[in-house]
């Protein structure tokens, strides 16, 4: 604990201003070692944008919508229909192009249950169990509805609705007579097609009493071999169909064949023509954006591994600062930040890794003569070498060579191979993207790490540790000379003492 200060009292000197001045020179030391903090921690941080400009290309391979890792991206078809009011076509995961002819007899439609009579709804606590059989199912699911007695018809409507009944559930009114209108509640099946059944779920006899109770008060009748089935007021249909002359039926007016999803939407009176071709635009698209963000990518990288390093300027202290214009900080800590990453070996060994992962063929049985190397479907490296391995893309060529044969393309980017050789583009470019994060996480660390798990942060840690000890040292050395100059301050005031006793003597 510091002791009483006395500043100046005695001697007339500026001690405070004496001591700061001493300590400036005092905390040179620690001024280096601040610097040095910042300096890791700029570092720090560049090898995670690195890392994040990483994540980003592997995401462009395997993760976002239409990226090369996934299969369906080279599947993508154009579809045309000849009278698309009757039937409309898209492409699912067509495998091949097709060429066919639909023919719509009958459209399919849904079944419908309404109440006859009056409306006798009496709110209750109860449960509604049912159980149901959708188009085209052969086995029951069952379903159960909650109502409480505090519950209206409007909220009995919107809960059936909510439910998984599966259906549609309105309260219409019916006129009888000019004057007269009666409360009808409908329900309409969700799905199209012939074979609904909805029926009470026999599992529990009291429950079953009770919901057949309960529905015959709101006016639906009940039939069936065991009159345990709802009456339909219309029953439900499939839709009938000829594809190039074979008839079937379809529960839903929207089905898929071979990769194919047609929508029927009219009776057609004579054949409409579905036709589908190669998307060429949209998997050169993908390709294009692929190897732009790849070139992006090296462009950044390359950059930091040739930035300037200026050691004459280093990380400004807050002093330093307090006597600065914010453009001149910004101008000296641009200067400050270059170059922290300059020839670094684990962004260099990653670059020529991905480098090697794009110019070695793929020799994979799934890779036919004139798909084996980008450079066969127009994408090689830039011959500058400024460029530093860019890719160029000549689109012509690519697109002729997607029109050609898109499947062999995937496999060129995705082959599966158990060696180097056999492994498809982007597989081998995710692994280098894999081991080059790892390396970079293993010294940089990440957002989720604490600094004792990675180098640069164990590093920072050594610093702050220096930096707390060389604190306390400082504050030692003020302590001293503080005591230095109150000790000097008590000398003076005791010799200006026994002076002004001398000289009273002599005077007297």
């Amino acid at each position: 604990m510091a002791g009483i200060r006395i500043g100046g009292l005695a001697s007339g000197m500026d001690i405070d201003t004496i001591v700061s001045d001493l300590m400036k020179a005092e905390r040179i030391p620690l001024d280096k070692l601040t610097q040095k903090k910042q300096t890791v921690e700029w570092q720090r941080d560049d090898y995670r944008d690195m890392n994040k400009l990483l994540k980003e290309l592997d995401d462009m391979l395997f993760i976002n919508d239409n990226s090369i890792g996934r299969e369906a991206t080279f599947l993508k078809k154009s579809v045309s229909s000849s009278d698309d009011s009757k039937v409309s076509a898209k492409a699912i995961n067509a495998q091949t192009n097709i060429s066919s002819t639909i023919d719509v007899l009958s459209l399919a439609n849904s079944s419908t249950w309404k109440t006859s009579g009056n409306i006798n709804y009496t709110a209750q606590d109860i449960e509604l169990k049912f159980k149901v059989k959708d188009p085209g199912a052969t086995e029951y699911r069952y379903s159960s509805i909650k109502l409480s007695a505090s519950d209206s018809i409007d909220n009995v409507i919107s809960k059936i609705n909510s439910s998984t009944l599966g259906v549609t559930a309105m309260k219409e009114k019916i006129k009888i007579s000019d004057t007269e209108y009666k409360d009808t509640i409908v329900f309409t099946n969700n799905k199209t097609g012939a074979g609904v059944e909805i029926a009470l779920d026999d599992r529990d006899a009291a429950s079953e009493t009770a919901t057949q109770t309960f529905m015959s008060s709101l006016g639906f009748t009940w039939g069936g071999a065991t009159g345990k089935t709802l009456v339909a007021d219309q029953n439900g249909v499939d839709a009938t169909i000829k594809v190039n002359g074979y008839e079937m039926q379809k529960s839903s007016n929207t089905f898929t064949l071979n990769g194919i999803e047609y929508t029927a939407k009219g009776v057609t009176s004579s054949s409409v023509s579905i036709s589908s071709s190669t998307d060429v635009d949209s998997i050169l698209d993908s390709v294009v954006k692929f190897v732009n963000k790849y070139n992006e990518v090296i462009d950044k990288i390359n950059g930091k591994l040739s930035e300037e390093r200026y050691r004459d300027y280093q990380p400004l202290t807050d002093e330093q600062k307090s006597d600065m214009e914010d453009k001149t900080i910004e101008l000296w800590e641009e200067k400050a930040k270059s170059g922290l990453l300059k020839n670094d070996s684990i962004l260099s060994s990653g670059l020529n890794s991905m480098r090697m992962d794009f110019y070695a063929p793929v020799k994979n049985s799934t890779n036919p003569v004139g798909f084996q190397q980008l450079a066969e479907i127009g994408i090689k490296t830039s011959s500058n070498y400024l460029d530093k391995g860019k890719l160029i893309i000549d689109e012509t060529k690519l697109r002729e060579k997607i029109q050609e044969n898109p499947s062999a393309i995937y496999q060129l980017f995705n082959a599966d191979g158990g060696t180097e050789e056999t492994t498809g583009i982007a597989k081998r470019l995710r692994e280098t993207i894999k081991d080059t994060i790892s390396n970079i996480e293993e010294k940089a660390g990440n957002s989720l790490k604490v600094n004792n798990q990675y180098t640069l942060g164990r590093n920072l840690n050594s610093i702050e540790n220096q930096i707390d000890r060389f604190e306390d040292r400082l504050t030692q050395v003020e302590d001293r000379y503080w005591r230095q100059f109150t000790a000097m301050e008590k000398a003076i005031q005791q010799s200006n003492s026994q002076m002004s006793y001398l000289m009273s003597q002599f005077s007297s």
